[in-house]
């Protein structure tokens, strides 16, 4: 495992354009996200996917949620909805709310599903990452069924063998996860409470 102290990936730098490189050619990397660590990949990278799945011990069959810088990456991984009903996620973006949209064509990420679950986080270096890497996934670092990585040291002990790439932020601040909705329904449906009030108070 590499281990790179997230304010070395300034923009411009030699260490960004590694992590790119590294991320094009399939690494599996811990990110830092609002609670936890997660396991990043490439979400269209198929090879890469199952790694992720692996190292979970997770069903292959179940999706894997997908973090963006903007409105853009969105739309390039094939969210297809409405600019209205994509402007009423964005109002609310970043934050901790994980939304269920289409997809116009399945991603590895998705699991054959035409449906992919994203969010564009609420922690402004990782949404500075995403600029450079493209979206990616953002699955926790964890087995199936074990408790989140909160800590970078942790992370390594348990997984430095299977994650090739470790973007350090220190310790995250833990909590829930991110609230989790299933947007092709409406009104939207809570699949998983967490972090983010559903209805917001605006609703």
């Amino acid at each position: 495992m590499r281990r790179v102290r997230i304010e070395a990936l300034a923009p411009g730098s030699a260490a960004l354009r590694g992590l790119v490189e590294d991320v094009r050619a399939g690494s599996v990397l811990a990110i830092p996200t609002e609670s936890s660590y997660g396991l990043a990949v490439d979400p269209r990278n198929a090879a890469a996917v199952l790694r992720v799945f692996a190292i979970k011990g997770r069903d292959g069959a179940k999706p894997l949620l997908v973090v963006a810088a903007n409105r853009g990456q969105l739309e390039d991984l094939g969210v297809s909805v409405s600019g209205e009903r994509l402007e009423r996620f964005l109002a609310l973006w970043p934050a901790p709310l994980t939304v269920t949209l289409p997809l116009r064509t399945p991603l590895p990420a998705s699991a054959g599903a035409a449906t992919l679950a994203v969010r564009v986080p609420a922690h402004p270096e990782l949404r500075d990452l995403l600029g450079a890497t493209g979206p990616l996934t953002a699955t926790s670092l964890n087995r199936s069924g074990a408790a989140p990585c909160e800590d970078p040291d942790e992370v390594e002990r348990a997984f430095g063998s299977e994650v090739d790439v470790l973007v350090d932020a220190g310790r995250t601040s833990g909590g829930p996860p991110s609230t989790l909705l299933d947007a092709t329904v409406e009104p939207p449906q809570v699949l998983r409470a967490g972090a983010f009030p559903w209805p917001p108070k605006a609703c």
